[in-house]
């Protein structure tokens, strides 16, 4: 599909990366990882021709079309959210208004003799058909699938876009990619704006994808879940193995270390050699023998060990002053927007020290209750700050606050004051802005890159309180480490919101669970947390949410060995009959296109009809088949 051959691409006079080579195939899920700043997002854009490239060369095939999840977005205003969600069926719609404009000029006709009404009918006919063939009876039911997926509810339907946040647009721009017919998909960061429970149907939705995906993530259980395939960027070149993410790392360790065995087998080769030429130089009957030894090592390929960029920002938060011994007490709080009562009456007391987590579905009030702590937000009910509490916020976008018209420099001596404005380059480099990188403009940064300025930006305000709402979106892994090290070490009092566990782990002495307006105290960690919860971590809380409850049995059905056997074999009959349905679904969608396209042509074929026909009531049986073993499957309730 794509195929990318020495390619290179620089940014004031240094590489970013240099003749790199790969192959994108159908089925493919790549993995693009690497850290902040490495050219993962630029990679993306110059796929999707969004940029130039320096040198190197960009094969497709004939016609592809692609697919690219940017991070900036731009919708025209005025659109409803399903409005803007149909604009991924460009050719459908002009269809409709072509088979609008006929049947208006049909209606309004009477010379049904004449040929000029003749042609109407035939053209009526001709689009009609190809609109069918394009999906045009099925296309507002895969929207609201699609929309309902990534979240929306079906009263937001008609809602305008520009009344939804950034995060939430982010997520009708995937919509529309997901629905348009796309060969190759390029998504940069997808899963930034999406609660658990829509990670959860994006993964299925692209295990399910048959054309190539290229995604760049740090959200490990989402690569792990979804690729196949990983691409590391590092120091200018690219590391390419078919495995997911985790198995990736395992992999390249061992290359890695197979790599420092041969170099150091190679080293006492070399060692050697060279022992025995001084040796043999001096004696003039061994002197051809040293010559020889000579042009060995001349010849001889050096072993080399990949390099690792192992350079991490480094983070230290200081307290201001010691606060009180209560840092906020809540009672009866409560907030709405308009009819959505997020919370209701909610009773909160934060001590100082403390390490809490704030847990919870997408909408159930997490960032609004953080945004009332920080005086974001008004709302009902009373809230007190302690004595000397001075509170530090991290907002869940807290980057789109940043000027992309200001340089790095410039960004931070503005928020800076007379105590700590010297301090400035000290703070960007250890936030590895260094040299003339302060100089870059804020709107050519990535998206991780902006978050390290945010957060060095923050560290000139004075804090003994840490609010952060969803501080790891866009870092790399090895920011995330760094971050997650930094708040272990922080002698203050935090309130964190995330829903990744794995950042979590060690960070908190005591979660909320917010749901349903109400909030729900587990004195322990987050570890503590999902064992009172009976789940291994926050994906499955989503599974059991959205699975639609059962009445409980009496009395659990025994399976026996037997039946065992039978629901093995029956499972496999179903996942191979689903398969065979796919390829002749795909099959007949290909012929139906031809015939769009090159109707005289595709009929001409030997046997075209007969062999149509047969794979439609192939495709039919397979179909009963595919419900016989279904049913088969409920009988033993799985």
């Amino acid at each position: 599909m794509l195929n990318i051959h020495n390619l290179s691409v620089s940014f004031g006079g240094e590489y970013l990366f240099e003749e790199i080579s790969f192959r994108l195939n159908s089925g493919d899920r790549v993995g693009l990882i690497g850290k902040n700043g490495a050219g993962k997002s630029t990679l993306l854009k110059i796929l999707s021709k969004d940029m130039p490239i320096d040198s190197g060369t960009i094969a497709s095939d004939k016609d592809i079309k692609m697919g690219f999840l940017r991070q900036d977005i731009d919708f025209d205003l005025g659109r409803t959210v399903q409005e803007e969600a149909h604009q991924a069926f460009e050719e459908i719609k002009a269809l409709e208004l072509r088979l609008d404009e006929i049947n208006h000029q049909l209606a309004e006709r009477t010379d049904y003799e004449s040929e000029s009404y003749n042609q109407l009918i035939i053209d009526l006919n001709d689009v009609t058909h190809h609109y069918e063939i394009l999906g045009g009876y099925n296309y507002q039911g895969e929207t609201e699938k699609v929309l309902l997926g990534l979240g929306f509810k079906r009263e937001d339907f008609d809602r305008k876009t520009e009344t939804f946040s950034g995060g939430w647009r982010m997520r009708i721009e995937l919509a529309k990619l997901l629905l348009q017919s796309n060969d190759v998909l390029l998504l940069d960061e997808p899963t930034n704006h999406l609660d658990i429970e829509s990670i959860i149907w994006l993964e299925n939705f692209l295990k399910n994808y048959a054309g190539g995906v290229m995604i760049v993530s740090h959200d490990k259980m989402f690569l792990d879940n979804v690729t196949n395939r990983t691409i590391e960027i590092s120091l200018g070149r690219i590391y390419d193995y078919n495995k997911p993410y985790s198995k990736y790392l395992v992999l390249r360790n061992e290359i890695k270390q197979q790599q420092l065995n041969a170099q150091k087998n190679q080293e006492k080769e070399i060692q050697q050699a060279e022992r025995l030429i001084e040796k043999f130089r001096a004696k003039s009957t061994k002197a051809s023998m040293a010559q020889s030894l000579i042009k060995k090592l001349d010849k001889m390929e050096r072993i080399e060990v990949d390099e690792d960029d192992n350079s991490v920002m480094n983070l230290r938060f200081q307290i201001s002053v010691t606060p009180g011994k209560v840092v906020t007490e809540i009672e009866g709080l409560s907030k709405s927007y308009g009819d959505n009562h997020v919370l209701k009456n909610i009773d909160l007391l934060i001590e100082r020290d403390s390490k809490t987590a704030f847990v919870g579905q997408n909408g159930q009030g997490k960032s609004t209750l953080a945004k009332i702590l920080v005086g974001e937000l008004d709302h009902k009910g009373h809230l007190k700050l302690g004595h000397n509490v001075q509170i530090g916020y991290f907002a869940q976008n807290q980057a789109e606050y940043l000027d992309g018209e200001k340089t790095i420099l410039d960004t931070m001596i503005d928020a800076a004051n007379e105590k700590n404005r010297s301090k400035v380059r000290d703070i960007l480099g250890s936030f590895l802005f260094r040299g003339d990188e302060v100089e870059k403009y804020v709107k050519v940064l990535s998206g991780g890159e902006r978050n390290r300025l945010a957060l060095a930006k923050m560290l000139l305000q004075p804090f003994n309180v840490l609010v952060m709402d969803e501080p790891t979106n866009h870092l790399d892994i090895k920011s995330k480490n760094v971050l997650k090290q930094a708040l272990q070490n922080f002698d203050g009092t935090l309130i964190l919101v995330s829903h990744d566990r794995d950042f979590l782990q060690g960070l908190t002495n005591k979660v909320y669970e917010f749901k349903d307006g109400s909030i729900k105290e587990y004195l322990g960690d987050i570890d503590f947390y999902l064992e009172q919860r009976k789940v291994e971590d926050f994906r499955a809380i989503e599974k059991k949410q959205t699975v639609v409850q059962k009445k409980e049995k009496p009395q659990e059905k025994h399976i026996d060995f037997e039946d065992q056997k039978k629901i093995k074999s029956l499972k496999n009959r179903l996942s191979s009959t689903e398969s065979d349905i796919a390829r002749l679904e795909k099959e007949i969608a290909a012929i139906d296109h031809d015939l769009l396209m090159n109707y005289d042509a595709t009929i001409a074929k030997d046997n075209f009809f007969d062999a149509y026909q047969k794979k439609k009531k192939n495709l039919e049986n397979l179909m009963k088949t595919w419900e016989s073993i279904t049913l088969e499957l409920e009988e033993f309730s799985l």
